[in-house]
């Protein structure tokens, strides 16, 4: 994905290296990259870097649910860059953002939304 994130998601959020998630998340940056190929986090590379929106990362790792609603997403037949813009795009019903939902312990409620978009 070549797109920066603020354009797939319509306004700018904070990023981080994979060096920094690598770093956060105390793993070496080989794991950070099969992390995203396997769907456990989504990234973004502009020119010859990828990054990672700062959202998806907690003081102890990945936000729990997040690997999940992208795997919902990704067999539903959804491209990364679509589950970008859907994590942070307002939802009234939620109220706030997918993400926001996620990172507010209430990921019952987005996988939800994620299958029933996936049908």
């Amino acid at each position: 994905m070549t797109e920066s994130l603020a354009a797939l998601v319509g306004h700018d959020i904070e990023v981080v290296s994979l060096a920094q998630v690598a770093e956060r998340l105390g793993v070496p940056r080989t794991r950070v990259s099969q992390m995203i190929k396997q769907g456990q986090l989504l990234g973004v590379r502009e020119d010859d870097r990828w990054s990672v929106p700062a959202a998806f990362l907690t003081t102890d790792g990945v936000v729990k649910g997040l690997p999940g609603t992208i795997q919902v997403l990704r067999d539903g037949g959804y491209a990364d860059g679509e589950i970008l813009r859907w994590l942070f795009a307002d939802d009234d019903s939620l109220p706030g953002t997918p993400i926001d939902a996620l990172r507010s312990d209430r990921g019952r409620e987005v996988k939800r939304r994620a299958q029933a978009m996936a049908f």
